[in-house]
C-alpha cells in the first residue's frame, strides 16, 4: 500500500520475463490484444512482435483502463500510479513500457552508502547505472521520436548535486569502479582456473595474504572454480572486489550464503575501504550488517516490477526506522501499511513450562566422516520456537536432520510416539512436474486448516502473483515462500525450518518470520529453526540452541536457553554486541570499540543494554 495522495501521472508497463507466449492464445488471439478497447478502435496500443511472439505496449495510448491486466492469464502488465512530482525526475527505464527508475543514489566520497527496499523496485540497477553497465536514458525513447541523452546532456541534468562530478569522472574514464555483483551463480561460468591462482593474478594492492587469511580461503586455494559453494563462491567474488584498486566499490547482496561470523568478517573488510579513501554503495538485506556498515542510507520503495522510487539519504538509524515504519516524513510517503514493531521477550521460563512440553530429546552423538556433532538433549513448548545459531559447517543441518530421522545417531535415540513431522529442507530441488497453481490449489484443499489461517500464508508470501509459472522456473526467493507456505501448511506437531530467510528481501524476512510466529501460537505446535539473519531470528524465537566447536571437525550443542541468555552466549563468541533500537526495538550492532561497546562488554550485556538513553547518545 502507497499513498501518493493526489495522482497525476500513470506508468503502463509491460513485464517481458513473465510473458510466455508458447502458452498463451496463438497469434494473433491473445486475450491483451484482443480485449484492448484501444486496439478495437484502431489505434495499435497493444502489437504483437512478429518475431518473439511478445506483445510491446504504447504508453501514450493507453488509457489506463486494466482490462490487459486483468485478462493476461500470466499478469504481465501493470497499471499503476506515480505522484505527479516525479514526472520530471525518471532517470532511467528498461524500455518504453518497461520498469521504471525515478531519482537516483549520489555515492559520498569516503562513506559507504546503504540501499534498502524490496527486490523488484530497483536497488541492482542503481548499482548497475552506478557501475556504467547501464546508462541513464531519463524515460527519452526514439519510438515516441524522443533522443535519448548523451553524457552532457545527463551531466547537465545532475548539474549542481553531488552526482554531477562523478558522471563527468564516468564519461572521461577517469573514476576506477569494482562491481561486486548480484547473482555469483554465474561466476563459474565465466571466470575459469584455480581460485588461488586467478586472485594473485588479480591482486592490485598487495594484500593477497591478508584477505585470503581474513575470508578463510587458504583451503580452496588449489580448487577449481566450478567446484566451489555458494558461501565461497560469494567469498571469491569479494575477495576479488577487494583485491581491486579501484575509487568506487559497489557490493550487491555481499552476506548472502554466509554465517554471522563470516558476514562480519565481511562488513570489517569493506568497512575498511573507507579509511584507504575508498567510497562504497552496498545493497544488503540483512539490517543488522546493512546498520553496522553503513554511513547513510537510501531508501527505494515502489511497485516491484513496475518501478521504483529512491529517496534522499538519511542517517543510518533514521533511514531503517522509516523503512520500519513504512512512512516518509519528509516527503509524506506512506509505503506500507503497519510499521514494524520488535517486542522485547521475558525469559522463557516465565512463558513455558513442564505442563506444556510437547517434545524431548535425548543427548545425542553423530559422527559423518571426520565430523562429529554432540547434542545435548533438552526439551521443546507448545507454542514455542526455538532458533539455532552457529557458524557454517558446524552441525546445524546436521541436528535437524538427527530430529528428522533422516541420520539416525550413533548415541541416543529419539521417540516421538504419534507426534508428526514437518520439514522445509536447506537445499531445495524443484518439483519440475509441478506449477505454483498446483501448491496453491493443494493448500486450498487441506481441509486440516481452516481458510483464515490458509489465506494468511498464501497472502503473506504472494503465491498469487507467480501461480502460472512452474516450480523449476522460479528464483531462489520464489522457491524460499513456495516449500515454506507447504511445510507450514503441512499436519504436524514439529516443524523443522532450515533457513527460511535466505534469498528473502528484508520486506519478505520480517513478513516471514511474523508467520512462521504467528502459525505456531495460533496451532499450539512448535518449531526449530536455523537462521543466520540476528535480526530475523531475534523476531521469531523464543529459545535458542547455540553451536559451538570447530567448523568441519566438531559440534557441540547447549541445551535450549532463554533468547537472552542464548544471545549473550553467541554474541560473545562472535565478540560483537547489540543494543536496542529505543523506536522500534530492533537489535543494532554497535561498531567495534565505541563507547557502547565496551560498556556492554564490560557488564557481560552482549544482546542489549537496559539503559535505552545511552542508545540515544550513541554515535549515529
Amino acid at each position: 500500500m502507497i499513498d501518493f495522495g493526489e495522482i497525476q501521472m500513470r506508468l503502463a508497463v509491460f513485464m517481458k520475463d513473465k510473458c510466455q507466449p508458447k502458452q498463451c492464445a496463438p497469434s494473433p488471439r491473445k486475450p491483451c490484444i484482443v480485449h484492448c478497447p484501444r486496439n478495437r478502435t484502431g489505434y495499435e496500443t497493444i502489437v504483437l512482435d512478429k518475431n518473439t511472439g511478445i506483445p510491446s505496449l504504447n504508453e501514450q495510448l493507453c488509457t489506463g483502463c486494466g482490462i490487459c491486466v486483468k485478462k493476461c492469464p500470466f499478469h504481465c502488465f501493470q497499471i499503476v500510479n506515480v505522484p505527479d512530482m516525479l514526472k520530471n525526475e525518471m532517470t532511467f527505464r528498461y524500455s518504453h513500457d518497461g520498469f521504471a527508475l525515478f531519482r537516483m543514489v549520489y555515492p559520498k566520497k569516503e562513506k559507504i552508502i546503504g540501499i534498502i527496499g524490496q527486490n523488484g523496485v530497483g536497488k541492482s540497477t542503481v548499482l548497475k547505472i552506478l557501475s556504467g553497465e547501464l546508462k541513464m536514458n531519463l524515460g527519452k525513447f526514439e519510438i515516441y521520436g524522443e533522443k535519448p541523452p548523451d553524457w552532457d546532456e545527463l551531466i547537465k541534468y545532475f548539474r549542481g548535486s553531488e552526482l554531477q562530478s562523478f558522471l563527468e569522472s564516468l564519461k572521461n574514464k577517469s573514476v576506477k569502479i569494482v562491481y561486486k555483483p548480484q547473482n555469483i551463480m554465474d561466476i563459474p561460468k565465466i571466470v575459469k582456473g584455480k581460485v588461488g591462482d586467478i586472485l594473485k593474478k588479480i591482486d592490485e594492492v598487495n594484500s593477497f595474504d591478508f584477505i585470503i587469511n581474513k575470508l578463510s580461503l587458504d583451503k580452496l586455494l588449489e580448487r577449481e572454480v566450478y567446484q566451489l559453494s555458494g558461501g565461497e563462491l560469494q567469498k571469491f567474488a569479494i575477495a576479488a572486489a577487494l583485491l581491486r584498486n579501484g575509487h568506487l566499490y559497489l557490493f550487491d547482496e555481499p552476506t548472502s550464503y554466509l554465517d554471522i561470523k563470516e558476514r562480519l568478517n565481511i562488513a570489517s573488510l569493506i568497512n575498511s575501504l573507507t579509511a584507504k579513501n575508498k567510497t562504497v554503495v552496498l545493497v544488503e538485506h540483512d539490517l543488522a550488517i546493512l546498520d553496522y556498515l553503513s554511513d547513510y542510507i537510501s531508501l527505494i520503495y515502489g511497485k516491484p516490477g513496475a518501478y521504483g522510487i529512491i529517496s534522499k539519504v538519511h542517517s543510518v538509524r533514521v533511514g531503517i526506522n522509516i523503512y520500519l515504519n513504512g512512512y516518509i516524513k519528509d516527503e509524506n510517503m506512506r509505503f506500507r501499511e503497519k510499521p514494524i514493531i520488535f517486542q522485547t521477550k521475558p525469559p522463557n521460563e516465565t512463558v513455558f513450562t513442564s505442563s506444556n512440553v510437547l517434545f524431548e530429546y535425548p543427548d545425542m552423538v553423530k559422527s559423518l566422516g571426520t565430523f562429529k556433532l554432540r547434542v545435548c538433549g533438552g526439551e521443546i513448548h507448545t507454542g514455542e520456537v526455538i532458533g539455532i545459531l552457529g557458524p557454517n559447517g558446524i552441525g546445524k543441518t546436521t541436528f535437524l536432520k538427527l530430529l528428522s530421522k533422516e541420520l539416525v545417531p550413533d548415541y541416543g535415540q529419539i521417540n516421538y510416539g504419534s507426534l508428526k513431522l514437518a520439514i522445509k529442507p536447506q537445499y531445495i530441488i524443484p518439483d519440475s512436474t509441478r506449477t505454483v497453481s498446483d501448491v496453491i490449489q493443494s493448500i486450498k484443499s487441506n481441509e486440516k486448516f481452516n481458510t483464515a489461517y490458509k489465506r494468511r500464508i498464501i497472502e503473506t508470501l504472494d503465491l498469487e502473483i507467480i501461480k502460472d509459472r512452474k516450480l523449476d522456473e522460479l528464483s531462489g526467493g520464489e522457491l524460499q515462500r513456495i516449500y515454506l507456505a507447504e511445510c507450514l501448511t503441512t499436519d504436524a506437531d514439529i516443524y523443522l525450518i532450515d533457513e527460511p530467510s535466505a534469498f528473502l528481501d528484508v520486506e519478505m524476512r520480517l513478513q516471514i518470520a511474523i508467520l512462521i510466529r504467528r502459525c505456531i501460537e495460533d496451532l499450539k505446535k512448535c518449531a526449530f529453526v536455523v537462521e543466520h539473519d540476528i535480526i530475523v531470528q531475534d523476531f521469531i524465537s523464543d529459545s535458542l540452541i547455540i553451536f559451538d566447536g570447530t567448523p568441519g571437525s566438531e559440534g557441540i550443542t547447549t541445551p535450549p536457553q532463554d533468547l537472552r541468555t542464548g544471545m549473550n552466549q553467541f554474541l560473545k563468541q562472535m565478540n560483537i554486541t547489540f543494543r536496542r533500537d529505543s523506536t522500534t526495538g530492533r537489535p543494532r550492532v554497535n561498531k567495534k570499540d565505541s563507547r557502547l561497546d565496551k560498556y556492554q562488554k564490560s557488564i557481560g550485556e552482549y544482546y542489549f543494554t537496559k539503559i535505552e538513553k545511552i542508545e540515544e547518545e550513541d554515535e549515529d
